[in-house]
């Protein structure tokens, strides 16, 4: 697991697009936080290290639960916040996108249950202030392993 502490929605926008920058298709990244702890910042700069346009708006998909944006590969940017559970996940028929030809990044992923794919790379968002964040990448397999390291060398 490595940890990073982030001072501002910048600190996190950044490590993000470090993130975005090493993404390959099929990884996923499953991020957990309570609302407001920067996960659709950290998704806004995924989307930049990936190449998504300027001119695109990358905001959470609370009411659509799936934004798709064109980058060097397709992102695939959920947001289960209105989802009860797995099951209804599974009944829209959104896992298909998570092994795709690009990456999903999931805000709520928690609420993925058994639909989780085994290999991703988890991050956790904790609040510690108003502008303080801890954010915890914990990988649970080999792809996500080594993205992770990956990451920790380039990350301060």
């Amino acid at each position: 697991m490595k940890e990073l502490i982030s001072e501002s929605n910048m600190s996190t926008f950044e490590c993000g697009l470090k993130l975005g920058e090493l993404l390959a298709p099929g990884d996923f990244v499953a991020l957990v936080g309570e609302l407001g702890a920067g996960k659709t910042q950290f998704v806004k700069g995924i989307a930049q290290g990936l190449c998504v346009s300027s001119d695109e708006p990358v905001c959470s998909p609370s009411y659509t639960i799936l934004n798709i944006h064109q980058g060097r590969i397709p992102l695939y940017h959920f947001d289960l916040y209105r989802l009860a559970d797995a099951r209804q996940v599974s009944e829209l028929g959104f896992d298909e996108y998570f092994f795709g030809t690009g990456a999903a990044v999931v805000e709520w992923a928690d609420r993925l249950g058994s639909l989780l794919p085994q290999d991703n790379l988890t991050v956790f968002f904790n609040v510690e202030s108003a502008e303080r964040r801890k954010l915890c990448f914990q990988p649970t397999g080999s792809r996500s392993s080594e993205l992770l390291r990956r990451l920790a060398a380039v990350l301060p």
